[in-house]
Order: C-alpha cells, then sequence, then structure tokens
C-alpha cells in the first residue's frame, strides 16, 4: 500500500513546481476561455439579438477570469470539447464581485 501524504506535503510540492505545470488554462479539463473584442461582442449580441445582461455570468473571480484580466462586462467565449458535437461554444459575461 502506498504511503499516505500530508496535505502541506502535497501543498509544499505544487509550490516548488515552475509557474507553467500550475498554469491552470493547460490543465486537460479546463476548456478554451478568451475575451470577446468589443466589436466580437457586439456582433454575437447582434446575432443572438440579446443584450449582455441577459447571458450567463461568469464571476470575476473566476480563476480563468482571472488569468485572462478579464473585467466586469466583458464577454468570454468558452470552447469545449464534446464527444458528441465535437466541439460546443459557450458565452458568458463577466458579473458580479470579485
Amino acid at each position: 500500500m502506498p504511503k499516505q501524504r500530508l496535505v502541506s506535503d502535497v501543498a509544499k510540492d505544487r509550490k516548488e513546481q515552475p509557474e507553467e505545470v500550475r498554469d491552470l488554462s493547460q490543465h486537460i479539463y479546463v476548456p478554451k476561455h478568451e475575451i470577446l473584442s468589443k466589436e466580437e461582442a457586439e456582433e454575437l449580441l447582434k446575432k443572438l439579438g440579446v443584450t449582455a445582461d441577459k447571458l450567463p455570468y461568469i464571476s470575476p473571480s473566476d480563476p480563468m477570469v482571472k488569468k485572462l484580466g478579464a473585467k466586469v462586462g466583458d464577454i468570454v467565449k468558452i470552447t469545449r470539447r464534446s464527444e458528441t458535437a465535437g466541439e460546443a461554444v459557450y458565452y458568458r459575461v463577466v458579473w458580479g464581485e470579485s
């Protein structure tokens, strides 16, 4: 049976890893996130026939929102791999307090 490790030991190991190893965006289960430009956002909202406040929200404290440097009001495009659709695209507006 493998030796159990204390949580503090695991945390210490993670802190000693290079930044690129700890980069959340590179994790296999984290989908691609990108901020839409103002022009892309306007085009999307026009195409959908909605205002930004009608999109689902994503918190400014979300780790990927922080990494991207997105601000409240920005629209984030999230592209996920899907076994059935191949690729699924979701849009979220950064909203709320961090």
